[in-house]
């Protein structure tokens, strides 16, 4: 199912290394807005920076991967020490695949991190990583997305998700 995530969490500090190393995961494509950030903000969820720590102490190879412009991700990218590829265009394969390749991973050991289903979730599904849904961190006012996360809504329910 291309829309149905592997695994659904709350926020991205609740995917611990158990949880990785469990499900064969030795690297994560992250996504930014309402991932790691609010939509287009600069405050960092809380305990981000400590969680990214963590992850790299125990081998867990992290990458940013976003929508948006270099010119919004290469200073977040900075700021948390991450390398990034900006203009992805999720859900199209080649992001995903650009970022498996930077890795060094094959696909099956490799997750997106996001909280988009018809983004995040879709792409990563298609190219074969494995996919970790989050609770978006703030909704978004625009009216495009308002209409993907009536519809995410929906599959949230099908797939007995809480909100």
């Amino acid at each position: 199912m291309l829309l149905k995530p592997d695994i659904k969490l709350r926020g991205i500090t609740d995917i611990t290394v158990e949880l990785l190393k469990n499900n064969g995961i030795k690297a994560l494509l992250l996504d930014v807005d309402n991932t790691m950030s609010t939509h287009h903000g600069t405050i960092l969820t809380d305990g981000l920076l400590e969680w990214i720590a963590h992850m790299q102490q125990n081998g867990i190879k992290l990458m940013v991967l976003s929508n948006s412009k270099y010119k919004r991700i290469e200073p977040f990218a900075a700021r948390i020490g991450l390398p990034f590829i900006s203009l992805g265009c999720k859900p199209l394969p080649t992001g995903y695949l650009r970022g498996v390749k930077a890795l060094g991973e094959n696909r099956k050991n490799v997750a997106i991190v996001g909280d988009q289903i018809f983004t995040d979730v879709l792409g990563g599904n298609a190219v074969g990583v494995k996919t970790i849904l989050l609770t978006p961190i703030k909704l978004e006012d625009g009216w495009s997305f308002k209409i993907r996360r009536k519809l995410e809504k929906k599959l949230y329910k099908k797939y007995g998700f809480e909100k």
